[in-house]
């Protein structure tokens, strides 16, 4: 038996609103590079299901860039640290250089791929040049009384480079060493952006004045201003075409705008949202233009992290990606022992996707979703799919048409989890009772007086409830009167879990360990599937009944054996930051999700 990893679907990259964000291509234009929290993600741009994750940093990381030569990717964080590593291999870490006592805001490669310049909101200093080799410096950045948001290296030499800061100024080195030669300042508010072009002869620079302003790429010298009225908000980003006589920048104001750098004029312009009305999450946050590619692509990112596709030559958008920002709590499927099940997760945010597992693309449920933390899915063997948020709230979703149907029936305190029961009804464990649903409707009500729910589960003959003292009553699913009581065990119930038989029911404790329940006498059945060294959060089984697959906080997810219990294999560092679910699909494959918001898919093979 051996699990192995098939494919990660990346999440959408971490945003803040009235920030920049900066995302990035290699130099052939077939990945792109962005953080997410603690990680960085380089996903293909035909194919956005192919993606792979570098868990190098220790805190939230801000900004990766490609080098010239296609081979590393320098990235930065909020500690200040500017990790290098390899992108082609597997990913190992070429160097870790402290750079500043803050957040990098960005960097930027020399044309030979050897020196690095970061910058960002230092105590001491704003910015450092460094060999990308071995960290040694080769250069000051000064002239800032403020953090510098960008930066950018001239490829050609003589070497030249240009930041650009909130203090409203852009600096102008030459190199290397890189040194100050002179302070510009054109705009009257922060600036975002700025950019060589990629033959070295001109500069661009962005900010929150929403002016467009060009440079000479050897003198830093001004050579026009070519923004005046266009944008209506903040611009926050700017790319270069291959060719060096387009660009592209994205505005606060839901537009992409293409420029001709030689008559100063904007030739395209697409608006994101609907017409005429003000969108927040439409916000265009960052943009880049991938060079080595013949299609005009263009790729816009807004404030809730889609990846628009974009093509010079159409007014239309030719994609748009979609997929999770924050820690994904929950996973359900639809149909999980079909041969193209539907995956549905829930986030920290509130937000369902569901996905199409052959293609591994992501949708948005449609219609009025949670307000905030989604803490569990259940899928019904009717195709619904039922959520539970911190909301106090239980919403229903058709798994057909991927929209929420019918309004959102309220619970009666903090839902900690959700099962599907015969006969079209759910039930809700809350840190009072548990209550049962219909078609939206509250039927029934059991409230506990000296135990509070941690967990549930249902089958077809029972409902187990967990408590806090470690306990498991096992209820009608109907009627939701007491049939027996398990345990305690001797640590709190975190998870439950019935086989698709019946025959078992699995508990995962707060310490690790995992006790199955035999459903003919409730005597516990297997004791040794105790791999896991923190919280249990996620159990689910195979259509058989004969394995199982469980996630922690420990970051590991584990496949065990009913038949074999001392038999287990297993996945440590599966998702920075913890597992937060597990789901079977098919017979040969498991999903699962967690603190890193991205979905992963495992193949396990051998099983007896």
């Amino acid at each position: 038996m051996s699990i192995k990893p098939e494919s990660i679907w990346a999440p959408a990259p971490s945003t803040t609103r009235g920030q920049p964000t900066l995302i990035s291509t290699d130099p052939k234009g077939e990945r792109l590079a962005y953080a997410n929290n603690k990680s960085i993600f380089l996903r293909s741009i035909d194919n956005p299901a192919v993606s792979t994750q570098y868990l190098g940093h220790t805190t939230a990381a801000t900004v990766a860039r490609f080098s010239p030569s296609g081979y590393y990717v320098a990235s930065g964080d909020v500690s200040g640290t500017v990790r290098v590593w390899d992108c082609v291999g597997e990913g190992a870490t070429k160097g870790e250089y402290p750079i500043i006592s803050g957040r990098i805001n960005d960097l930027a490669w020399d044309g030979d791929s050897a020196r690095i310049i970061a910058v960002g909101d230092g105590k001491e200093k704003y910015g450092h040049c460094i060999t990308a080799d071995s960290g040694n410096s080769v250069g000051e950045i000064s002239g800032h009384s403020s953090q510098i948001n960008s930066v950018s290296i001239r490829q050609q030499r003589p070497l030249r480079a240009m930041t650009g800061s909130d203090d409203t100024s852009l600096v102008f080195y030459h190199g290397a060493p890189f040194k100050f030669n002179t302070s510009i300042r054109k705009h009257q508010r922060f600036i975002y952006g700025v950019a060589f072009s990629p033959d070295g002869s001109s500069i661009v620079s962005v900010g929150a004045d929403k002016q467009v302003f060009l440079y000479d790429g050897k003198t830093g010298e001004p050579k026009a201003d070519i923004g005046a009225g266009e944008h209506k908000g903040s611009i926050f980003g700017v790319s270069w075409s291959k060719d060096s006589k387009k660009f592209v920048t994205s505005s606060a104001d839901q537009t992409v705008k293409i420029w001709d750098a030689e008559v100063g004029k904007a030739v395209v312009t697409w608006r994101m949202g609907e017409e005429g009305k003000v969108s927040i999450p439409d916000h265009q946050v960052g943009v880049v233009w991938p060079h080595g590619r013949s299609d005009g692509l263009i790729i816009s990112l807004n404030l809730d992290g889609d990846l628009t596709y974009l093509s010079e030559g159409s007014p239309s958008f030719q994609r748009v990606v979609h997929a999770h920002q924050k820690n994904i709590m929950a996973v359900a499927a639809s149909g999980a022992r079909a041969s193209a099940p539907t995956l549905f997760t829930g986030s920290s945010d509130g937000r369902i996707c569901s996905w199409d597992f052959s293609a591994g693309t992501a949708d948005f449920i449609d219609g009025e979703g949670h307000t905030n933390y989604v803490s569990a899915l259940t899928a019904s063997p009717e195709g619904r799919i039922y959520s539970v948020g911190w909301d106090d709230s239980l919403r229903s979703l058709d798994a057909s048409a991927s929209a929420f149907v019918g309004s959102a029936s309220s619970t009666n305190g903090q839902p900690k989890g959700v099962a599907a029961v015969p006969k079209g009804f759910v039930a809700v464990a809350t840190l009072k009772g548990v209550q049962t649903f219909k078609d939206g409707e509250k039927q029934k009500v059991v409230q506990f007086k000296s135990v509070s729910p941690t967990a549930i589960a249902a089958s077809e003959a029972s409902l187990a409830v967990a408590g806090d003292d470690g306990s498991i009553l096992i209820l009608s699913p109907t009627s939701l009167e007491t049939k027996n009581k398990v345990g305690p065990l001797g640590s709190n119930i975190s998870t439950l879990s019935f086989a698709p038989t019946g025959e078992y029911l699995a508990a995962g404790c707060s310490n690790g360990k995992i006790s199955v329940f035999s459903t003919l006498n409730w005597e516990i059945a297997i004791s040794r599937w105790s791999s896991h060294t923190a919280r249990v959060t996620s159990i689910d089984w195979n259509k058989e009944g004969s394995h199982a697959v469980s996630g922690g906080l420990d970051t590991n997810i584990f496949v065990w054996s009913v038949e074999k219990p001392g038999m287990r294999v297993g996945k440590s560092n599966a998702h920075k930051d913890g597992v937060n679910g597990v789901a079977w699909v098919n017979s040969d494959k498991v999903v699962s999700v967690g603190g890193d918001a991205a979905v992963k898919v495992w193949k396990v093979e051998g099983l007896d």
